[in-house]
């Protein structure tokens, strides 16, 4: 009969405890978004007083972010089967720079300085227009995530889209939320009525066209890549930008209702897929945080 000796033995028995104790903790997940405990908004002063709203176009159903019923927490939700008619009024919050870079529920990337948001049950993607019942703001949004997963509110705005909205430093709002529906052939409808972006002064003003044409009139294209309220940084920034691009550029000085503003801008440019190329460009060269915008020449 084969035994084992006493420090063979030991060596099982610590075995056994480590593998048990490697069963039972969590896995912990270093990325960025669990290394920052709580949201935040990201430092520094963004200017949004340039930023269009985004702009609905027809997109073909997809799978991806649509699976219903879906369970998050242990509560149950459904995705509705069409966002025609929806309207609704609640609580709005926002989310930023823990979520940034992360993929959405679709498969997408969050980037808090653009014109989107989260929501529980609207088929994604899909466009909303989002309105402060407390200042009569409004702004259109492109839904492309899940959440936000509190039984109190009914949307999560990306930070850019609650700081138009004037509500970024409360962190909530009394908001209407009213879906967008694009069909294939172009008709737009606002909570299930026709609707014509052109014809509402809630719409932003000068977007850019889905077909990729630019404002008419004195405005442009451009490539944003920051805004500050005192030209030095702007004039670094806008100097670092020349190191590794030949385009047009300038610093921008802008009054706004939350003071002046000195945006560097790279543009202006006669079509979207130019901007657009030159805005992943800039993104490969390490300026990731441009944003595209119509501004006066």
């Amino acid at each position: 009969m084969n035994s084992l000796s006493f420090p063979n033995v030991l060596l099982a028995l610590l075995a056994a405890i480590l593998l048990v104790g490697c069963a039972s903790a969590p896995q912990t997940d270093h990325s960025s978004r669990y290394t920052i405990a709580q949201d935040r908004a990201p430092s520094g002063s963004f200017d949004v007083s340039g930023l269009d709203d985004a702009v609905p176009k027809y997109e073909a159903p997809r799978r991806a972010g649509n699976k219903s019923p879906y369970t998050v927490w242990g509560k149950e939700y459904r995705v509705l089967a069409s966002n025609d008619g929806y309207v609704a009024r609640g609580t709005a919050s926002w989310y930023g720079e823990k979520f940034h870079g992360h993929k959405t529920s679709n498969g997408e990337t969050f980037d808090m300085y653009a014109m989107t948001a989260a929501h529980k049950s609207l088929r994604i993607p899909g466009y909303a227009r989002v309105t402060n019942l407390d200042n009569g703001r409004s702004v259109i949004v492109r839904v492309n995530d899940r959440g936000p997963f509190h039984s109190d509110r009914i949307i999560d705005l990306s930070y850019a889209a609650a700081k138009k909205l004037g509500y970024q430093a409360r962190g909530t709002a009394r908001v209407e939320v009213a879906a967008i529906t694009v069909k294939s052939d172009g008709s737009m409808f606002l909570a299930g009525k026709p609707f014509v972006p052109g014809d509402t002064a809630m719409y932003a003003e000068n977007p850019v066209r889905a077909s990729g044409d630019i404002a008419m009139g004195n405005r442009a294209l451009f490539v944003q890549l920051g805004s500050f309220s005192s030209r030095d940084p702007a004039e670094k920034l806008l100097s670092q930008v020349r190191s590794v691009l030949e385009n047009p550029m300038r610093v921008r000085a802008v009054d706004t209702a939350e003071g002046r503003f000195h945006r560097v801008q790279v543009g202006p440019f006669s079509d979207e897929h130019s901007a657009r190329q030159t805005q992943s460009v800039l993104e490969a060269r390490g300026f990731d945080r441009s944003i595209l915008l119509t501004d006066t020449h």
